[in-house]
């Protein structure tokens, strides 16, 4: 449940950052003070204002001169307003209460959310797919998320001149870290350095942008040449996690990033609860980066298939789904008697095909009380002599176990769609194999078996999404769909650093890794928003996302419940080449995002600060009246009659002289009738605007499904798909 107010958020320790303008934050510092942000909106425009002695005023007034120490711990002065601070309880309530201040919220901890997926995707290697050098070039994506590391030959500035004459960043990496003409910019916010400890910021980078590698692979698997997007863009690192992720530290990374001139901002970070927009870090980030030009991609989330899961929910952010490629990594079980398994996971162990024993897991039980979760492989349950040198069998995945006791391999049961790298050989196989190999191991003398190295098979079925990607809808603007879009997301091969270490206890340093999540489908979309500002500089960070979702594959469902319908995917997958040219934009100015907070029932006064205009909220827009390139109402009934309008005006960026015409496909649940008027439009000119109306009526909505529908607009070679998504119910009750 999602409360509004200055401390809905308290019961959260990760979270994601939404709004970028003012902000105060407080740190632990006993038991009596807490870190809290404070945010305070647009910086002023007055040229007498020093954001930093303001901050400092706050502070005085309420703690007292006297009291200062070690209360300021950061000030936000470049692209927004606000500060971080450790403050009490009574005086977090006296600051919350002072003129300019828009919202003080908890500094919460947030968390962290490829050879082959651009081939998928249709953005081709080398001379087959169209490119704009010199702009690309230009191109800077700020990359916040857990650092970098600056040796690694994705980020090399072989054949690269200097940065773009608009970089106003500096390289503040730390001792021994080394920027240059591909890596233009680092910074940390904590102790240390901005190289990447985990290998999650390297990876990301590299995917949005890396330079071309040929023959990379990790061990041999998912061999291929690895890129970026737009490998000749630059590359701007802000290391925001460094063990934790903070709102504090990702406020000011958004502050520099903004500041620096950078174009894209990737953030693959996020929070498992949700938070109103004025006290989520990522959307007011965000918020200030659109404000200047600057579109901002987020990962959806990793809690999926939970219903309403997603957390990054701002309407000016492009919030990105995971999806399959065509590409998956197996690894098979060869049994005793020849019969062979297909299993998942990444295993790059090499075994020679030699055959173990096999050891059920309460076969190996420390005693006779502790068969049951010996079973499962439970730690305390087992007994090591009775494991070492054999296969472990498992009815749950938690190979490290298997690891601990001396095995030499394990098999679980892992019904998982992804799969992951473990220290030692492992498959996962489903339920349906796994109980066939039970029996085999019943029925069997010796049963042994051989696990063998993965290997790379090709999925016809792709795409799909993934099981752990989080879902829609928004349960904070409910009449926004969420998420906006999904990319491959599924064991995508990218950068690592070395210092990252991939298996337990062993000091293997690789130079590329295997990651799924999230948090690899999101440098994807931020990458494919570069390539297509490549061909559209002066285009604004809205009709970018415009051009992303509207030009989307649709995608088809791969289950009968909510967790396969827009809620999933929102618009579709992400389509690079059709994205440069889709004929048609839906435009959102700030001034367009400052009447949708009115119409979110937020005072003028607040408007006034976020937004740094004058505002006086008499034009409100209604969240489904907003210029979105999808469109969703949430209804107060499911057995109700109802009509819903939705208001859109679209902007010509194709030819002139352009006629479309409009076309509604009926998808999932139940009947909708749409009308669309008018139903055909005459393009003169190109940057023209028409409007038109979009009228859903109907009855009796499933309360757990979603009903919708697509409007195509199509000039016979263009067709520009817009999801339309009616549903009703308290979707979130759903969840399994």
């Amino acid at each position: 449940m999602v409360k509004r107010g200055a401390f809905s958020c308290f019961l959260s320790h990760l979270l994601v950052l939404l709004f970028s303008s003012s902000i105060l934050a407080i740190t632990h510092d006993d038991q009596d003070k807490q870190e809290y942000i404070v945010y305070m909106g647009s910086l002023p425009s007055r040229a007498d204002y020093t954001p930093m002695s303001h901050h400092m005023s706050i502070l005085e007034d309420v703690v007292g001169e006297s009291l200062m120490d070690g209360r300021l711990l950061r000030s936000y002065k470049r692209s927004f307003n606000g500060f971080a601070a450790r403050l009490t309880e009574s005086e977090r309530e006296q600051v919350a209460g002072m003129e300019g201040v828009v919202s003080v919220f908890r500094n919460k901890k947030l968390k962290l959310q490829t050879t082959g997926s651009w081939d998928f995707m249709g953005l081709k290697e080398g001379k087959e797919t169209k490119r704009n050098p010199s702009v690309e070039s230009d191109t800077i994506i700020g990359v916040l998320d857990g650092g970098i590391w600056p040796e690694s030959e994705s980020f090399s500035d072989k054949g690269f001149g200097p940065p773009p004459k608009k970089w106003k960043g500096v390289c503040a990496g730390g001792d021994n870290f080394t920027c240059n003409n591909k890596l233009i910019g680092a910074r940390h916010y904590s102790p240390g350095d901005a190289r990447d400890a985990s290998g999650h910021g390297t990876h990301t980078a590299s995917i949005a942008a890396g330079n071309v590698i040929p023959n990379a692979s990790f061990f041999g698997l998912g061999n291929g040449t690895m890129r970026g997007a737009v490998p000749a863009s630059r590359i701007a690192a802000y290391r925001v996690c460094a063990g934790e992720c903070r709102d504090d530290v990702l406020l000011s990374a958004f502050d520099d990033a903004i500041a620096d001139g950078v174009d894209i901002i990737t953030i693959s970070v996020g929070s498992i609860d949700v938070c109103p927009l004025e006290e989520d870090p990522i959307a007011i980030g965000a918020f200030h980066a659109m404000s200047k030009g600057i579109l901002t991609v987020n990962a959806a989330g990793n809690t999926g298939p939970n219903i309403a899961s997603v957390t990054s929910l701002a309407p000016w952010m492009l919030t990105v789904a995971a999806s399959t490629t065509n590409r998956v990594f197996v690894t098979k079980v060869v049994l005793g008697n020849g019969k062979t398994l297909v299993g998942r996971s990444v295993n790059v162990f090499d075994l020679k095909g030699k055959k173990f024993p096999l050891v059920y897991g309460k076969s190996a039980a420390s005693s006779a009380s502790n068969a049951k979760c010996a079973e499962d492989c439970t730690p305390d349950c087992l007994d090591a002599s009775l494991v070492k040198g054999k296969i472990l069998v498992c009815n749950i995945s938690f190979p490290y176990v298997a690891y601990t006791k001396g095995a030499v391999a394990a098999i679980v049961k892992d019904g998982s769609d992804w799969a992951q790298m473990e220290g030692l050989p492992v498959s996962g196989l489903e339920e349906d194999d796994f109980e066939s190999f039970l029996s085999y191991i019943n029925s069997a003398k010796s049963p042994e078996a051989a696990v063998l190295k993965s290997e790379t098979i090709f999925n016809q079925t792709a795409p799909k999404i993934l099981s752990f990607s989080s879902r829609g809808p928004n349960i904070i603007v409910s009449d926004v769909l969420k998420p906006d879009i999904t990319a491959p997301g599924l064991e995508i091969v990218a950068a690592n650093s070395l210092k990252a270490l991939p298996f337990y206890d062993d000091t293997t340093h690789v130079k590329y890794s295997v990651e799924s999540g999230t948090s690899m489908s999101c440098p994807h979309v931020a990458g494919v928003a570069a390539y297509v500002k490549t061909f559209h500089p002066e285009w604004s960070p809205s009709m970018i996302k415009s051009a992303i979702m509207t030009t989307a594959w649709s995608m088809n469902a791969s289950q009968t419940d909510y967790a396969s319908t827009e809620f999933a995917y929102g618009s579709g997958h992400v389509d690079p080449i059709a994205a440069t040219n889709p004929g048609l934009v839906y435009d959102i100015t700030k001034a367009d995002y400052t009447a949708f907070l009115c119409g979110m029932n937020y005072n003028a006064t607040t408007v006034k600060l976020i937004s740094g205009e004058a505002v006086t909220c008499t034009e409100k827009i209604l969240p489904r009246d907003l210029n979105y390139p999808s469109m969703s109402a949430k209804l107060s009934g499911s057995d109700i009659s109802f009509t819903v309008a939705f208001n859109r005006t679209i902007t010509n960026v194709g030819g002139s002289n352009s006629t479309y015409k409009s076309k509604v496909v009926l998808t999932h649940g139940a009947k909708l009738n749409v009308m669309v008027s008018p139903r055909v439009l005459f393009m003169k000119s190109v940057n023209e605007k028409l409007s038109f109306t979009v009228t859903v009526s109907g009855r009796g909505l499933d309360p757990k499904m979603p009903s919708s529908a697509s409007l195509i607009w199509s000039d016979g070679t263009r067709n520009v798909r817009s999801p339309i998504v009616i549903y009703a119910g308290n979707f979130r009750s759903l969840s399994p």
